[in-house]
C-alpha cells in the first residue's frame, strides 16, 4: 500500500437516524443494520487510509452493548488501529442519542480487517 496518509486523517464519521424499517418488533435497530453501517464506514475509513480499493477481509469481533429505538441518532466513528504490507484493521464505535433526552450511550464496538485490492490482478478480470 502506497500514499498512505496518518491514521488520524483517516478517521470518518457517520451519522443515521433510526427509522421504523430498520428495527425489529422491539423498535430497536436490527443488529444487521448496524453491521451494515459498521463495513460501509470501515470501508471507506480503510480506502482514506491507503487510497486503493479495499475488501473486508474479516470482522474479527462485533460487541452490542445497547440498543438504539426508533427516532435515536446513531453516530458512528471509525479509525484505522494498525497497518500491515497489504491489510489493515479498522476499528469502529456505535453511539446512539435520544434527540429529545440528550441521552447518548455506547451501543456498539466493531474491529474489521480490511486487504487491498491489487489494480493490476483487478483489472485482469475485465
Amino acid at each position: 500500500m502506497t500514499k498512505t496518509i496518518s491514521m488520524s486523517q483517516s478517521r470518518t464519521i457517520q451519522t443515521h437516524l433510526v427509522l421504523p424499517p430498520d428495527t425489529n418488533h422491539h423498535d430497536t435497530i436490527f443488529g444487521g443494520k448496524v453491521l451494515s453501517y459498521i463495513d460501509e464506514i470501515a470501508a471507506i475509513t480503510a480506502m482514506k487510509h491507503c487510497r486503493n480499493a479495499v475488501v473486508t477481509a474479516s470482522i474479527d469481533s462485533v460487541d452490542f452493548l445497547s440498543s438504539a429505538r426508533v427516532g435515536d441518532v446513531l453516530e458512528l466513528e471509525a479509525v484505522v488501529s494498525f497497518t500491515g504490507r497489504t491489510s489493515m484493521e479498522v476499528y469502529v464505535r456505535v453511539q446512539s442519542m435520544n434527540l429529545l433526552t440528550s441521552e447518548t450511550k455506547l451501543t456498539t464496538e466493531s474491529f474489521l480487517t480490511f486487504v487491498a485490492i491489487d489494480k493490476e490482478a483487478d483489472n485482469s478480470h475485465s
